[in-house]
């Protein structure tokens, strides 16, 4: 399993659609073996469902996402928890801990009380 988390300086990025970085982690036995941090060069918004999946993901962490970004992860065949805050390293342990706090609102691309979100 491979787990990625869009990254801003530590943290979990909260646009999926700008993110510039992900943090990859390796799993196995549920346990985090690995974690590099992979450049996306650029390619932004529905582009990135390709990114990760090229890359091996099957689940993905994040803040804000919007419709078309979720119905690319879906194509792809890529899981993800949206509305995600704070440590990316702590968020990816709290996944395989069954604690991460997600808002189900972030996943149908509504956010911040009605907001619509951005790929």
């Amino acid at each position: 399993m491979k787990i990625a988390v869009a990254y801003e300086n530590g943290m979990v990025s909260q646009h999926f659609g700008h993110t510039t970085q992900f943090a990859l982690y390796e799993v196995e036995d549920q346990k985090i073996v690995s974690k590099n941090i992979v450049e996306t060069n650029g390619t932004g918004h529905g582009l990135l469902a390709d990114f990760l999946r090229e890359n091996g993901v099957t689940t993905l962490i994040c803040g804000r996402i919007g419709g078309g970004a979720q119905v690319a992860l879906r194509e792809a065949g890529i899981r993800w928890f949206g509305g995600v805050e704070g440590n990316a390293d702590a968020s990816a342990q709290a996944l395989l801990d069954g604690t991460l706090e997600f808002d189900p609102l972030a996943q149908s691309g509504i956010c911040n009380g009605g907001g619509c979100c951005c790929d």
